[in-house]
């Protein structure tokens, strides 16, 4: 039987467990799990915000945020979504509850041990899904780790975590795992040299337009602004062209809309062939985004 069976909230910082849910569970298997789960709570900086651990017949879910982590053990057959939609509805009931003034401030285990009620009723409603259906948007979710999926934790984490590479660098660097771009092809080369050009153009125009302000005042400041975020949109495409980002493809569009925008503003300044060089790399850089998509791709976590 899929089940959620324990969950606990506790400060990154330090790892001190601020509540719990009361577990009357002997399973040595679960005794083994929670054993993980305390080595996990001491070191959740270390590791993105959203995290698995599958550990034989139980996974260990867990997500942080500002500075406080939210820790469950379901059995294996759990499906995710669930699992970290429980975990999202303790985060969002606990920020409400308590602020963050007193949750620095905390100095004994289990200090806000009263939010074991809401655990003990959230994994209640959780552990029958039927009862779920009209409570929580799912969908949401579901999408959410498609775009996100938590990265999966390996015996070789959890062997550092218990002490045996503590002194390790951390590779997890910021939110989540950094996702690998297939390799860059020559269109792709000559789209980011060309969105760069169009960039330095931009870059170069805004200046020139700043020094002619200066000399007359009669001068239209909103030019200024409009070669600026040209120059911005164009640096920005080739960031996402080199760099994995969430709604990259969308970021990527919605950059193009701007690079046509300030053209269209400037086209008294520009002749239609300048305009629709610029307007034209930025389509192109747009394309070459959208062609070089990440290695693999995420899993499909089905409810």
């Amino acid at each position: 039987m899929s089940m959620v069976l324990f969950a606990s909230v506790v400060r990154v910082g330090d790892g001190l467990p601020l509540s719990a849910s009361t577990d009357y569970e002997q399973d040595k298997g679960l005794q083994d799990t929670k054993k993980h789960l305390k080595g996990l709570s001491k070191k959740l900086g270390q590791f993105p915000d959203r995290c698995t651990l599958k550990t034989g017949q139980y996974n260990v879910n867990f997500t942080s945020s500002l500075g406080v982590g939210y820790l469950m053990v379901c059995t294996e057959n759990y499906p995710n979504v669930l699992a970290f939609c429980f975990l999202d509805e303790l985060q969002r009931e606990f920020i409400v509850t308590y602020d963050t003034k007193r949750i620095n401030s905390a100095i004994r285990p289990y200090s806000f041990i009263e939010f074991d009620t809401f655990i003990q009723k959230t994994k209640q409603r959780y552990n029958s899904p039927r009862s779920l259906s009209t409570k929580i948007n799912l969908a949401d979710m579901q999408t959410e780790i498609k775009l996100r999926p938590p990265y999966q934790l390996s015996p070789e984490d959890l062997s550092s975590i218990n002490g045996f590479s503590l002194h390790t660098p951390s590779k997890y660097k910021g939110i989540a795992p950094t996702l690998m771009l297939e390799p860059v092809t020559l269109p792709g080369i000559v789209s980011c040299v060309l969105s760069v050009l169009c960039g330095g153009l931009n870059l170069l125009r805004g200046v020139h337009a700043i020094e002619s302000i200066l000399q007359n005042d009669d001068e239209d400041f909103n030019y200024v602004i409009a070669f600026f975020l040209g120059t911005a949109a164009c640096l920005y495409q080739c960031y996402l062209f080199t760099y994995f980002s969430v709604w990259r493809n969308s970021k990527s569009c919605l950059a193009l809309a701007l690079i046509a925008l300030s053209n269209m503003y400037l086209y008294e300044l520009r002749n239609v062939w300048q305009i629709l060089f610029h307007v034209t790399v930025g389509a192109f850089m747009t394309l070459q985004i959208r062609l070089r998509q990440p290695l693999g791709k995420a899993p499909d976590y089905n409810v």
